[in-house]
Parts: C-alpha cells; sequence; structure tokens
C-alpha cells in the first residue's frame, strides 16, 4: 500500500470484497511492524526523528485499535488485532479504549456487540463503514431501532458525499460549526477528521475567521436557527443571497440549512443519549498500561469507572410496585384523555387558549444548572458570538407571533421547496420524519397491542410547543396530562440547551419504564429492542426529528417570503 508523508492509505479496509480487505491488511501490517522495529527500545529511528516516528506509529496503533473493536468484517477485526499484539511483543505499549462502550447512560451490556449483530444490522453497519470508513458510536446507539437507523445513514449519506450544490470540504466545515454551537466537540472531531480527509484546508479549523467570507457569513443564520429559530426572518435570507461575490445560490443556501438543522439535532441525540467519544478520538483510548482491577487512577480522574459503578446496580433491574402502578396510571390517562376527545371537542378558543398556556408553562421548565454535565473540549473558536444562547421566545414581555402549523407546514409547504432546490432531500427527510414520528412496538410495559400514537403526538408537539409552533387540531391540555416535570425537563434541556444534559436526567425521565416497558418494546426477529434502553433512545428520536423540523419549518418559511 502506497505511503505518502508518513502516512498510511486505509481505504482498502472498507471495500467489501474480502480479497481487497486482505491485500490492504498485509500492506497496513508490514508498515506498521516497519515503523514498530524502527523505534523498538534499543533501536534506531530509521533514518526518522524518534519523536516524529512513535507520532506516526501511535496513531496508526489507534486506528488499528478502532478497527479491532468496530469493524463490522470479522477479517479485519482479528488482523487489527493481531497486528496490536505484534507490536506489543516488541515492547511498544499499544492504546487500549477508555470508558465502556458506546454510550455513557446506557450499560454496554445492553448495546450491540460488533460481530454478533443479525444479518439486518450487519448489513447497515457494513453499509455505514463502507461509506464512512466507520462505524460511529451514534451508530452503535441508533441500531435500537434499524428502521430509522437506515434512513439516518442514507439522508446523512446523500448530505455529505452525494452530489449537490454545496463541495465536499463545505458541508464538513458547516456540519462543524452547527456542532460547536451545542460544544458538542464528539460532532466536531468526527467532521474535522472528514474535512482534511477531502482535502478542506487545515487554516480554516484555526477559526471561523480563517474561512471564507461566504462561511463566515453563514453564522448569524447558524446562531439563530440552533438557539432562536423564531427571529429569522427574510431580511436575514436576503443577505445571505445578495452578498456580491460571497453571495449564496438558493440552491446552496438550502442544502446549507439542512446540514446546519441536521447537525444541532444530532447534537441533541449525542448529548441525550450520552454519546461516548470515539475510540480513535481525544478521549476514547489511553497509552497507559491498566491497573489489576482493569483501570488506573488516570482514568478515575477522568470519569471512567468500572461498568458496576457506571450503570444502574444489579437491583435497579428489578421491577417495582411503583413503577407498575406509574404504567397503569398513565395508561389510564389515555383511554380517559381518549374517551373526553369521544364525548366532547374543545372550541378552537379553548384550544388557543390551552395552547398559549402550555406554551407559557414551557417557559418555565429548566434543567438545573448545578448539575455537572459531561466535559467537552473548548470549540467556541469554530463560530462567532459565543454568548448566543436559548432564551425563551416570549420572556421579558417580547412577543413573537405564534407560528400556525396551517398557515405553513412541512407536509403542505417546506417539502416541496426542499425538493425543488434541492432533489430527493426532500424525500429523504419527509421518510426520516414520518419514521421517528410513527416508530412503534405497540407495547408499554407488560400490556400488548397498546395504541401509543397519543403519547408520540403529545412528545412531537410539546417540542414545537417551544418553538411557538401550534397545530390548530390538537388539545394541548393532553401535554400536562401525559408528560411529567422530570420528562419536561429532559425534553427541553436535549431539544434547547443539550450540552447541559446529565446522566441524572437521563435515568429520571420516564421512570416508570425503567424496569418494565424497556424489556417489552420487542419484536421477534429483533432481540436488541428487549434490552432497557430501546424506549429513552427512541424518545431521542422524536426530540431529533421534531427539533429539526422545527428549525426548518422557520427557516423555509423565510426563504418563502424571500421568493415571493
Amino acid at each position: 500500500m502506497e505511503e505518502r508523508e508518513g502516512e498510511l492509505r486505509w481505504d482498502g479496509l472498507c471495500s467489501r470484497d474480502a480479497a481487497t480487505r486482505a491485500a490492504a491488511l498485509d500492506n497496513v501490517g508490514q508498515a506498521v511492524l516497519r515503523r514498530s522495529q524502527s523505534v523498538a527500545p534499543g533501536r534506531a529511528a530509521g533514518g526518522l526523528p524518534v519523536a516524529a516516528a512513535r507520532d506516526g506509529l501511535s496513531e496508526a496503533l489507534v486506528r488499528l485499535l478502532m478497527l479491532s473493536k468496530r469493524c463490522p468484517f470479522r477479517d479485519v477485526r482479528e488482523r487489527s488485532g493481531a497486528i496490536l499484539s505484534s507490536v506489543q511483543e516488541l515492547g511498544i505499549r499499544i492504546p487500549r479504549p477508555l470508558g465502556h462502550g458506546p454510550s455513557r447512560f446506557i450499560p454496554e451490556k445492553e448495546t450491540v456487540q460488533v460481530g454478533s449483530e443479525d444479518a439486518m444490522m450487519h448489513a447497515l453497519f457494513a453499509e455505514s463503514f463502507a461509506t464512512l470508513g466507520r462505524l460511529d458510536n451514534v451508530t452503535l446507539v441508533m441500531v435500537f431501532h434499524p428502521q430509522y437507523l437506515e434512513s439516518f445513514l442514507k439522508t446523512q449519506h446523500y448530505l455529505l458525499q452525494m452530489d449537490g450544490p454545496l463541495p465536499l470540504h463545505y458541508r464538513h466545515y458547516i456540519g462543524i460549526m452547527a456542532a460547536a454551537r451545542h460544544q458538542c466537540s464528539y460532532l466536531v472531531n468526527l467532521h474535522v477528521n472528514d474535512f482534511l480527509h477531502v482535502g478542506g484546508d487545515p487554516k480554516w479549523l484555526n477559526g471561523l475567521e480563517n474561512a471564507p467570507q461566504k462561511l463566515q457569513n453563514l453564522g448569524e443564520l447558524n446562531k439563530m436557527l440552533a438557539h432562536r429559530p423564531w427571529l429569522i426572518t427574510k431580511e436575514h435570507i436576503e443577505q445571505l443571497l445578495k452578498t456580491e461575490e460571497n453571495s449564496w445560490s438558493l440552491a446552496e443556501l438550502i442544502h446549507a440549512v439542512v446540514l446546519l438543522t441536521h447537525y444541532h439535532s444530532l447534537a441533541s441525540f449525542t448529548f441525550g443519549c450520552g454519546i461516548s467519544p470515539e475510540i480513535d478520538c481525544e478521549g476514547g483510548h489511553t497509552f497507559r498500561p491498566p491497573s489489576v482491577s482493569n483501570y488506573c487512577l488516570c482514568d478515575i480522574t477522568n470519569g471512567y469507572h468500572g461498568v458496576d459503578d457506571i450503570h444502574a446496580s444489579p437491583a435497579a433491574s428489578i421491577p417495582t410496585a411503583e413503577s407498575v402502578c406509574e404504567v397503569e396510571a398513565l395508561m389510564e390517562k389515555m383511554k380517559q384523555l381518549q374517551e373526553c376527545r369521544d364525548e366532547e371537542e374543545a372550541s378552537q378558543e379553548e384550544m388557543a387558549t390551552r395552547f398559549e398556556r402550555e406554551k407559557r408553562e414551557s417557559m418555565f421548565v429548566c434543567s438545573s444548572e448545578d448539575e455537572e454535565s459531561a466535559p467537552t473540549r473548548d470549540v467556541s473558536r469554530h463560530f462567532e458570538d459565543t454568548s448566543y444562547g436559548y432564551k425563551d421566545f416570549s420572556r421579558h414581555g417580547m412577543h413573537v407571533p405564534t407560528f400556525r402549523a396551517q398557515d405553513y407546514s412541512w407536509e403542505d409547504h417546506g417539502y416541496s421547496l426542499v425538493n425543488r432546490l434541492y432533489p430527493d432531500v426532500g424525500q429523504l427527510l419527509d421518510e426520516k420524519f414520518h419514521i421517528a414520528y410513527n416508530l412503534t412496538y405497540n407495547t408499554m410495559a407488560m400490556h400488548k397491542d397498546v395504541d401509543t400514537s397519543m403519547l408520540r403526538r403529545a412528545i412531537w408537539n410539546y417540542i414545537h410547543c417551544m418553538f411557538g409552533i401550534r397545530y390548530d387540531d390538537y388539545d394541548y391540555g393532553e401535554i400536562n396530562q401525559l408528560l411529567d416535570r422530570s420528562f419536561k425537563v429532559y425534553i427541553k434541556t436535549v431539544v434547547c440547551t443539550p450540552e447541559k444534559t446529565t446522566k441524572r436526567m437521563y435515568d429520571s425521565f420516564w421512570r416508570q419504564f425503567e424496569h418494565s416497558e424497556k424489556g417489552q418494546t420487542t419484536l421477534p426477529p429483533l432481540p436488541l429492542l428487549t434490552t432497557p434502553s430501546a424506549p429513552q433512545v427512541h424518545v431521542n428520536l422524536l426530540l431529533v426529528e421534531a427539533r429539526m423540523q422545527a428549525e426548518l419549518l422557520y427557516a423555509l418559511r423565510a426563504i418563502t417570503r424571500y421568493m415571493t
């Protein structure tokens, strides 16, 4: 395999052809062993400075560690592990993973183990690895719901790699800008690597001011979409489209808006599910040796403990009478609300009053500021105006008109606009929205054949209510009946300020499903869904898609007003 400027070529390992992978493995193995022998204890560095040789080798060893744990192809996993063992035998310390599994919130034993997945999951994993060159932790958590994951991967692949208005390096840089607004170093790290891989200028990574003026001009729209999308007007769109040599075309702007909203919402999923750093990224591995207890003091100080310390004790998996009663109570509320719907329908005036009341009350739902969230690397250089953040749209007497979905909706307006200016993307987004919204296994705790649509609609409409979006045909009085305060706190935190999400919030919401419904959300062919965390991941998918659609509606309405 060709080596250029001391870098290894890994491309062949992503091939679906076993012979191509075997040849690539041979070349990578030979190159890594040559480097290892040149820096092994007591040897010269083969003409290269020792430090440089060691640095280049370290990167290769970390990549091999990732492949040995996260590659869906068994031959690559086994051979990568064997190469690492050979390096270790030369007296060179090899890396090991930090943490336990793809999520800090979900016990590793509940997640799919690469190599033990069924045929459907393997196909998804192979597709992801072949197109992205990695099997990331987001995928390993989303696979709790394979139907959604397939749609998500297809959409993301189209946005990042297929023909479109924007060049590839712009797409990844916009992803960096969007993820950085929520200090999501996990996504920033991934797209920094991708940006460089497709030929992006490393100087741009020193700060937004080093990027082209055209991208800098996108900063204002980025911050409003991420934190206060209701402030976006057609004037903001006009500034981007009519800025002389740095102007955006309508098609480019649609592509950029979809990318921004995609990565804002994906940051919500990343924090909401406690996604761990990738093995080959900062915080995902260490070269320090393990102690006898399999983790050392440095790991403890970085927040990594044993599996039993991180996750719930075995006793937590035992259903309690209280949790069973809470499930029964929720089901009874759903039944009563359905009966009320059938008996009488509230007037339009009353429906509007209930929406305004819920919108007002949502302002006072906030996360606890004194809880510690996951530490993240400072990524503020990738965006401007670091003090700009989420603010409730009607605080301090400021009034923003309610966004009536009947006047501008995704189905009737946004979908066609996106599809016209960025062909096929409207269809891909529409499919993803519908899968997340309609995803159900018709179970609740030990009960089967349960219609959960009322609960799913309450979650979706509560998120849109927080953004000022009202559906005239929905009774917002149902939200307070179905969503308790701890659940609302979790929803608002993940959607509006995801970087403040904590494991305590994740554990506290929907407590009634911790021991029961989690173990029943299953279809026979998908044993992974019997795990306790499937419902919580499902909730996060609803949050992701509802947030993305809300942001899109405000941006697309402004674009439509500019065009007309």
